[in-house]
């Protein structure tokens, strides 16, 4: 059977080259709205998380009709950290939309995500998009995404996909570079023309792989996947398992059923092969594992997910205000959510450690660890994480590290202090290409040497670089780096920072509190710009005395404290040091909190 009402299709590229603004073009130009309908940018990041730094960070389904043909949508994560979203999403569909910004080119995200693709013998449709930019370079776009194909392996096929020049800002495509076009038409006749509708035995039992978990307090997990063979109904009888039998398989029964129509899922009571759909009621399904007929059960193979390279120790809170802030605090709960995740995530992984209020999380890098943090305090919970390090690996018994590709595109002045700051990390220079008047350099550094570095990165480029980087793979232990070359400025005692400490204290760095601020012993309150920790009394109150001199009552003048985020801080942690969250603070502590007992250690 061959869907011709259907056509399933997922939007991959680099962070930032428009997946989500073109989404919302396609979907206006589909009719998903009414025409007064008020719509927000970026309909699909719904997340607040997602909205806040104007990225995606889980991958998301939605539909657009174009001349009675039900085209699906996927619009996949362009940030490295969450890849394991797009290469579990790619099991259903046939085809992808490879997005490329007309000014920067393929960047590192391109080249794995679309690696991925190619690998499971995708179609592919290339879009150079915002060609409205004005340092866009649409003469050589073409060329970089060809070298790209041909870098990859691509087949024939392949190499030869249509190429479409768009503006998802104006909701505009064309087939050539020299036309601005007038609205989507191009692109949606192009996606229909080109990418295979789904095929499959409609008459045999059914075949339904999981490729993605959705939750829901009312009815529980609800499975996401294609339908490869068969019907599905409403109150079937079914059998799940998975194909490596990790688990025995046993029988269920589908509660309810969805499919996606514009923005909005829409129960249906009978789905068959093609469509991509939703199912509650099987209590215990997660991702990879294969729905089947109740008499004929044939599991499906997963696509094999790219395994974690950073890892992080998360713990109970035992600072002197655990407690005071947070709604859930106890190792039960922190153990209870952490294996929640890794049903809805399949690139982390949570073990147990000796201790009963630890856990090791592990994760693809900085960011995709610090949402996952963030979304913790949001719903209430108070932890502390310790700092990130990569996850050694020993391959023909020699010690390995994960390497990544790093592109960085500075201005000229700044190549310099790059360099620098990447001959101490172990980097190796790759490449060096000028464009205009900056300079695109490319690396190959370990995971371990770029932790850290982005807040140091956007000082020495004042602000104007931009960087990204993506796993390669494991190789050979580069040897020593230094993770930080300053030290932290120690609170000396509990209590409440007073204007006249912090006065005291701003000689010697630059702080992170303000007067007011709640401190306790062994709280990081600034940074020293000497690599050596200072413990300072930021609670200190002027002695009065009934001598006063001419000035001694003027205002204290402070400056500024330096407010960090939650990455920052995870980038400013040194090895002997945890990071207290909660849902109201971030706060930087020592582990051992007794100066004392810290000095003792220390010799």
């Amino acid at each position: 059977m061959i869907r011709k009402d259907l056509r399933n299709i997922a939007i991959i590229a680099h962070v930032d080259h428009g997946k989500t603004t073109l989404v919302d073009e396609m979907l206006k130009q589909g009719g998903a709205f009414r025409e007064n309908q008020v719509i927000a940018d970026r309909i699909m990041d719904s997340d607040d998380i997602e909205r806040e730094r104007g990225i995606t960070i889980l991958a998301k389904n939605t539909s657009v009709c174009y001349k009675d043909i039900k085209i699906n949508l996927i619009d996949t994560p362009g940030h490295a950290d969450f890849s394991g979203e797009v290469e579990r999403v790619l099991n259903m569909v046939d085809g992808v939309l490879l997005l490329v910004d007309a000014a920067e080119g393929p960047m590192p995200q391109t080249r794995f995500v679309l690696s991925k693709a190619l690998e499971m013998g995708q179609k592919i449709i290339i879009i150079v998009n915002k060609i409205d930019r004005p340092d866009a370079r649409l003469d050589q776009i073409g060329n970089e995404v060809l070298e790209l194909l041909l870098d990859l392996d691509a087949n024939e096929e392949q190499l030869e996909s249509p190429l479409l020049f768009c503006s998802g800002r104006s909701g505009t495509a064309s087939l050539s570079q020299y036309e601005t076009g007038k609205d989507l038409i191009p692109l949606f006749e192009t996606i229909i023309n080109y990418i295979e509708p789904p095929k499959g035995e409609e008459d045999l039992p059914l075949q339904m792989l999981v490729s993605s978990i959705d939750y829901n307090e009312y009815v529980g997990r609800i499975g996401i996947g294609r339908i490869e063979r068969g019907s599905i109904k409403v109150n079937q009888n079914i059998m799940v398992g998975d194909y490596h039998d990790t688990k025995k398989p046993y029988s269920a029964k589908i509660a309810s059923l969805f499919q996606i129509e514009g923005l909005n899922r829409t129960p249906v009571q009978e789905a068959k092969v093609g469509d991509i759909v939703w199912v509650s009621g099987i209590e215990n399904i997660t991702i990879g594992d294969t729905i089947c007929d109740n008499a004929n059960f044939e599991p499906m193979p997963f696509t094999k997910i790219s395994e974690p390279t950073v890892e992080m120790t998360f713990s109970v809170n035992d600072s002197p205000f655990a407690g005071k802030e947070g709604k859930y605090v106890t190792s039960r709960q922190l153990r209870d959510r952490l294996y929640k995740e890794v049903l809805k995530d399949v690139s982390i992984r949570v073990s147990d450690t000796e201790t009963t209020d630890s856990f090791l999380v592990a994760g693809r890098g900085e960011m995709h660890l610090s949402i996952l943090i963030e979304n913790m305090r949001r719903e209430g919970y108070e932890l502390s994480v310790s700092t990130p390090r990569v996850l050694i690996k020993e391959i023909d018994g020699k010690k390995c590290e994960p390497i990544e590709q790093l592109i960085v595109d500075v201005p000229e002045e700044s190549v310099g202090a790059v360099m620098e700051k990447m001959g101490t990390r172990k980097a190796e220079l790759q490449s060096m290409n000028p464009q205009g008047s900056r300079m695109r350099l490319e690396f190959l550094v370990p995971s371990r040497g770029l932790f850290g570095y982005k807040s140091e990165f956007l000082t020495d480029t004042k602000g104007e670089g931009i960087m990204s980087s993506v796993f390669i793979d494991y190789q050979p232990y580069k040897g020593d780096i230094s993770r930080r070359n300053t030290g932290s400025l120690i609170s000396y005692e509990p209590g409440t920072a007073i204007a006249y400490g912090l006065y005291n204290a701003q000689e010697r760095g630059s702080l992170f509190i303000e007067p007011g601020t709640p401190v306790y012993e062994g709280m990081v309150v600034g940074a020293s710009p000497k690599a050596e920790d200072l413990v300072v009394n930021v609670c200190k109150k002027k002695h009065l005395t009934n001598m006063r001199a001419s000035g001694s009552d003027d205002a204290l003048r402070l400056v500024p404290p330096r407010k960090l985020s939650l990455e920052e801080s995870l980038e400013f942690l040194a090895d002997d040091e945890l990071l207290e969250i909660t849902p109201d603070s971030i706060r930087i502590r020592k582990r051992i909190l007794s100066n004392t007992m810290r000095a003792k250690s220390r010799k």
